[in-house]
Protein backbone atom coordinates (compact mmCIF):
# COMPACT_ATOMS: atom_id res chain seq x y z
CA UNK A 1 0.00 0.00 0.00
CA UNK A 2 2.50 2.40 0.84
CA UNK A 3 4.52 1.93 -2.53
CA UNK A 4 1.49 2.91 -4.31
CA UNK A 5 1.13 6.09 -2.05
CA UNK A 6 4.67 7.14 -2.73
CA UNK A 7 3.26 6.73 -6.45
CA UNK A 8 0.48 8.58 -6.02
CA UNK A 9 2.38 11.67 -3.65
CA UNK A 10 4.49 12.09 -6.91
CA UNK A 11 2.21 12.13 -9.10
CA UNK A 12 -0.34 14.51 -6.81
CA UNK A 13 2.98 16.55 -6.56
CA UNK A 14 3.35 17.15 -10.27
CA UNK A 15 -0.31 17.86 -10.57
CA UNK A 16 -0.02 20.55 -8.03
CA UNK A 17 2.55 22.02 -10.08
CA UNK A 18 1.20 21.66 -13.36
CA UNK A 19 -2.23 23.16 -12.01
CA UNK A 20 -0.15 26.02 -10.20
CA UNK A 21 1.11 26.94 -13.44
CA UNK A 22 -2.16 26.48 -15.64
CA UNK A 23 -3.53 28.84 -13.04
CA UNK A 24 -0.82 31.58 -13.11
CA UNK A 25 0.19 31.47 -16.82
CA UNK A 26 -3.02 30.63 -18.81
CA UNK A 27 -5.74 31.88 -16.82
CA UNK A 28 -3.65 34.18 -15.02
CA UNK A 29 -5.01 33.96 -11.64
CA UNK A 30 -1.52 34.41 -9.87
CA UNK A 31 -3.38 33.76 -6.37
CA UNK A 32 -4.76 30.48 -7.39
CA UNK A 33 -1.44 29.40 -8.11
CA UNK A 34 0.41 30.40 -6.02
CA UNK A 35 -2.15 28.74 -3.82
CA UNK A 36 -2.16 25.31 -6.07
CA UNK A 37 1.89 25.66 -5.60
CA UNK A 38 2.02 26.14 -1.85
CA UNK A 39 0.01 22.94 -1.53
CA UNK A 40 2.84 20.58 -3.14
CA UNK A 41 4.05 19.82 0.45
CA UNK A 42 0.42 18.67 1.81
CA UNK A 43 1.42 15.17 -0.46
CA UNK A 44 4.40 14.74 1.86
CA UNK A 45 2.69 14.97 5.32
CA UNK A 46 -0.18 12.35 3.67
CA UNK A 47 2.80 10.13 2.96
CA UNK A 48 4.57 10.72 6.04
CA UNK A 49 1.17 9.88 7.95
CA UNK A 50 0.03 7.33 6.13
CA UNK A 51 3.66 5.42 6.90
CA UNK A 52 3.73 5.99 10.28
CA UNK A 53 -0.54 4.49 10.77
CA UNK A 54 1.30 1.67 8.80
CA UNK A 55 3.85 1.05 10.87
CA UNK A 56 1.99 1.70 14.19
CA UNK A 57 -0.57 -0.90 13.47
CA UNK A 58 2.16 -3.86 13.52
CA UNK A 59 3.74 -3.82 9.91
CA UNK A 60 7.27 -4.96 9.78
CA UNK A 61 9.28 -2.13 8.20
CA UNK A 62 10.19 -2.43 4.40
CA UNK A 63 12.26 -0.90 2.08
CA UNK A 64 9.32 0.89 1.01
CA UNK A 65 8.51 2.20 4.12
CA UNK A 66 11.96 3.72 4.17
CA UNK A 67 12.14 4.91 0.63
CA UNK A 68 8.80 7.04 1.79
CA UNK A 69 10.54 9.27 4.23
CA UNK A 70 13.73 9.39 1.93
CA UNK A 71 10.83 11.11 -0.86
CA UNK A 72 9.61 13.65 1.81
CA UNK A 73 13.49 14.53 2.47
CA UNK A 74 14.10 14.84 -1.22
CA UNK A 75 10.87 16.41 -1.76
CA UNK A 76 12.12 19.44 0.76
CA UNK A 77 15.24 19.39 -0.30
CA UNK A 78 14.63 19.47 -4.20
CA UNK A 79 10.67 20.49 -4.60
CA UNK A 80 11.55 24.65 -4.12
CA UNK A 81 14.08 23.90 -7.69
CA UNK A 82 11.99 21.61 -9.02
CA UNK A 83 9.49 23.94 -9.38
CA UNK A 84 11.54 26.88 -9.95
CA UNK A 85 12.81 25.00 -13.13
CA UNK A 86 9.57 24.41 -14.28
CA UNK A 87 8.32 27.51 -13.49
CA UNK A 88 10.75 29.10 -15.89
CA UNK A 89 10.10 26.54 -18.86
CA UNK A 90 6.10 27.42 -18.36
CA UNK A 91 6.51 31.12 -18.21
CA UNK A 92 8.79 30.75 -21.52
CA UNK A 93 6.48 28.55 -23.65
CA UNK A 94 3.07 30.10 -22.04
CA UNK A 95 3.49 33.94 -21.35
CA UNK A 96 6.54 34.98 -23.39
CA UNK A 97 8.92 34.67 -20.33
CA UNK A 98 12.56 34.70 -20.92
CA UNK A 99 14.39 32.13 -22.44
CA UNK A 100 15.55 29.57 -19.98
CA UNK A 101 19.46 29.43 -19.61
CA UNK A 102 21.23 26.11 -20.38
CA UNK A 103 23.51 25.06 -17.98
CA UNK A 104 26.82 24.82 -18.71
CA UNK A 105 28.36 21.35 -18.68
CA UNK A 106 32.08 22.73 -17.48
CA UNK A 107 34.73 24.68 -15.72
CA UNK A 108 33.74 26.33 -12.66
CA UNK A 109 30.23 27.22 -12.86
CA UNK A 110 29.15 23.14 -13.28
CA UNK A 111 31.56 22.66 -10.56
CA UNK A 112 29.61 24.87 -7.95
CA UNK A 113 26.39 23.75 -9.31
CA UNK A 114 27.72 19.96 -8.67
CA UNK A 115 28.29 21.38 -4.95
CA UNK A 116 24.97 22.99 -4.30
CA UNK A 117 23.71 19.72 -5.75
CA UNK A 118 25.53 17.81 -3.29
CA UNK A 119 24.43 20.22 -0.55
CA UNK A 120 20.24 20.00 -1.30
CA UNK A 121 21.38 15.87 -1.36
CA UNK A 122 22.75 16.64 2.54
CA UNK A 123 19.88 18.65 3.71
CA UNK A 124 17.54 15.43 2.33
CA UNK A 125 19.42 13.21 3.79
CA UNK A 126 19.07 14.86 6.91
CA UNK A 127 15.41 15.68 7.24
CA UNK A 128 14.68 11.65 5.78
CA UNK A 129 17.08 10.55 8.17
CA UNK A 130 15.53 12.40 11.06
CA UNK A 131 12.23 11.15 9.62
CA UNK A 132 13.93 7.82 9.98
CA UNK A 133 14.83 8.08 13.55
CA UNK A 134 12.03 9.53 14.57
CA UNK A 135 9.89 6.48 13.10
CA UNK A 136 12.27 3.76 15.06
CA UNK A 137 12.27 5.50 18.19
CA UNK A 138 8.03 6.04 17.54
CA UNK A 139 7.80 2.61 16.64
CA UNK A 140 10.14 1.27 19.96
CA UNK A 141 10.95 -1.92 18.20
CA UNK A 142 14.07 -3.01 17.18
CA UNK A 143 12.58 -5.77 15.30
CA UNK A 144 10.12 -4.00 13.44
CA UNK A 145 12.23 -1.13 11.62
CA UNK A 146 15.30 -2.64 11.84
CA UNK A 147 14.93 -2.29 7.64
CA UNK A 148 14.92 1.54 8.39
CA UNK A 149 18.23 2.17 9.86
CA UNK A 150 19.30 0.03 7.24
CA UNK A 151 18.26 1.92 4.47
CA UNK A 152 19.89 4.79 6.16
CA UNK A 153 23.35 3.41 6.26
CA UNK A 154 23.12 2.65 2.67
CA UNK A 155 21.99 6.13 1.63
CA UNK A 156 25.03 7.74 4.26
CA UNK A 157 27.12 5.70 1.76
CA UNK A 158 25.43 6.94 -1.34
CA UNK A 159 25.46 10.65 0.71
CA UNK A 160 29.66 10.04 0.81
CA UNK A 161 30.06 8.65 -2.87
CA UNK A 162 27.74 11.87 -4.23
CA UNK A 163 30.36 14.04 -2.26
CA UNK A 164 33.23 12.41 -4.10
CA UNK A 165 32.00 12.74 -7.10
CA UNK A 166 30.29 16.39 -6.58
CA UNK A 167 33.41 17.72 -5.21
CA UNK A 168 36.45 16.41 -8.02
CA UNK A 169 34.67 18.34 -10.02
CA UNK A 170 35.77 21.47 -8.19
CA UNK A 171 39.12 19.49 -8.31
CA UNK A 172 39.50 18.24 -11.72
CA UNK A 173 37.10 20.65 -13.58
CA UNK A 174 35.51 19.28 -16.83
CA UNK A 175 37.09 21.32 -19.99
CA UNK A 176 34.68 22.83 -22.42
CA UNK A 177 34.51 21.03 -25.42
CA UNK A 178 35.40 23.67 -27.69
Amino acid sequence: MIGWLIVACEIGFWIFVIAGLVARYILKRKKLGAFLLICTPIVDIILLIATVIDLKNGAVASTVHAIAAIYIGVSVAFGHQMIKWADKRFAYRFANGEKPEKRKKYGKEYAKLERQGWYRHVLAWVIGGAILVAIVLYIDDASQTEVLLRTLQTWTVILVIDCIISFSYTLFPRKSAS
